[in-house]
């Protein structure tokens, strides 16, 4: 059983936006299985979400960067003789592969999906509170009430432009979180401050502390300076207050 709680501050807009699909896509998958009427709208919804962050972004182009820019990190250290050479291969293998199937795709990833009238329709009526009722979308009502393994085959042929992109953000956020080891620090009356090393390419902050301290981390920074403070909920309708107490944390500045 897991007994700390993990949090995490992504340290630029690139690592934000990966770590925001990363939580989407685990959220599709989870309603993907689910069989109910509802499941599959909240997955539609998700779904939803996913296109609108690939319209206002350039990913493409970025997870290319990242997962060309982990490739020659790797093959930097290949012949350290600390280094693990086959996990090394595999990983390499993997980012080359993922890489050669993001370039073959042609134009702006998630515009297929909306070939679907279907999948349109659900879309334009998706910015009113409440717009996809049946009254509303008779089509979707129908689609909704079809077999399992339809509405299935249908998700996951709307989904199918995105499976790469998955993997490639997969690939780059675990590369990231492993790559370097934590700390352990005290934050003395809930509060902790620290600089970061600026010739250091650091892309993600990790926090964990046990589950049966009655806090949560409250973090903010960026490339220079950062601050945590631990701060105590309150049940009463109050605004959280700063802990007075000394909160022991372990502390992970992620690299590459």
């Amino acid at each position: 059983m897991n007994t700390t709680i993990t949090y995490e501050f992504p340290l630029n807009e690139r690592i934000r936006v990966f770590i925001r699909l990363e939580q989407l896509f685990q959220q599709f998958s989870h309603f993907l299985t689910g069989e109910t009427v509802a499941d599959k709208r909240a997955a539609i919804n998700v779904l939803l979400d996913i296109m609108t962050i690939f319209r206002r972004n350039d990913l493409k182009s970025e997870i290319l960067k990242e997962l060309d820019r982990h490739a020659k990190v790797l093959n930097k250290i290949a012949h350290n003789q600390s280094v693990d050479t086959q996990k090394l291969e595999e990983l390499l293998n993997q980012l080359n592969e993922t890489s050669k199937k993001l370039y073959a795709t042609n134009g702006k990833i998630g515009t297929r999906v909306m070939e679907s009238d279907l999948f349109q329709s659900i879309a334009q009526r998706s910015s009113i509170p409440g717009g996809t009722c049946s009254f509303d979308l008779p089509e979707f009502h129908y689609w909704l009430e079809q077999d399992e393994a339809t509405r299935l085959k249908d998700l996951e042929h709307w989904s199918k432009p995105f499976a790469d992109i998955r993997i490639a953000i997969d690939l780059i956020l675990n590369f990231i979180r492993n790559c370097s080891s934590p700390t352990q620090e005290v934050a003395e009356a809930g509060f902790f401050q620290f600089l970061l090393d600026t010739n250091q390419p650091h892309q993600l902050l990790k926090i964990s502390l046990d589950k049966s301290i009655h806090c949560f981390a409250e973090i903010s920074g960026g490339k220079h300076r950062c601050t945590i403070r631990f701060m105590a909920p309150s049940s009463d309708n109050k605004r959280p207050t700063q802990s007075p107490d000394d909160i022991p944390f372990s502390l992970t500045c992620c690299l590459f």
